[in-house]
């Protein structure tokens, strides 16, 4: 059976650093931010549904995303409306858990909602984000610590994580310390 379309009741678009982002919400919460630029998650204006940028819960998003570009915002408080799949709001649901600065693999989120040979859906999952920055897909990346896709375009993902403090030499994230490992349980540090 296919998702319904989200039932939008406000939409506006604020500026940021990286370009210029889409903002929609339920009666429920924030449901959607995406760049505007034409990436494979732009999903452009929506039709019918009301530019309102006083809605509070829009307000609230772009206040918040002021903060985090001020860099004086770590996670983000905002009532949340995803729509996706049950598998998708879990995966989402999982990547809210990464803190400011850390990464993980898509094996990691696959383990952490129990599904440890799930690494692909999760990764489809991780790219159907719709709350770019928000659930923070762009702070996945390989198991080898090498830098991988984001539907917003690499460059973004590699200013996001820059932004929060991580290395990047080349492709590949250097971990800060042992966090990713101690947070989800592994035993190892991560490589």
């Amino acid at each position: 059976m296919p998702l319904q379309t989200p039932r939008y009741t406000a939409q506006a678009t604020m500026a940021s650093p990286l370009g210029d982002i889409r903002l929609a919400c339920t009666a429920a919460g924030l449901a959607g931010a995406w760049f505007t630029d034409g990436q494979t998650d732009d999903p452009g204006p929506f039709p019918g549904v009301p530019v309102v940028p006083q809605d509070t819960t829009l307000q609230q998003a772009a206040e918040q995303f002021d903060r985090y570009w001020q860099g004086k915002l770590t996670a983000f408080d905002l009532p949340l409306d995803p729509q996706g799949t049950p598998f998708q709001v879990a995966v989402w649901r999982a990547l809210l858990e990464i803190p400011f600065g850390a990464t993980l693999s898509y094996g990691d989120i696959a383990a952490r909602i129990g599904q440890p040979k799930a690494y692909q859906a999760v990764g489809m999952a991780v790219g159907a984000n719709p709350l770019i920055v928000i659930v923070p897909c762009h702070r996945i990346i390989g198991r080898d610590a090498r830098l991988t896709g984001f539907s917003s375009g690499l460059p973004r993902k590699i200013d996001l994580l820059r932004r929060e403090g991580l290395t990047i030499s080349g492709d590949v994230v250097a971990q800060p310390d042992q966090l990713q490992a101690t947070l989800f349980g592994r035993e190892e540090a991560a490589p």
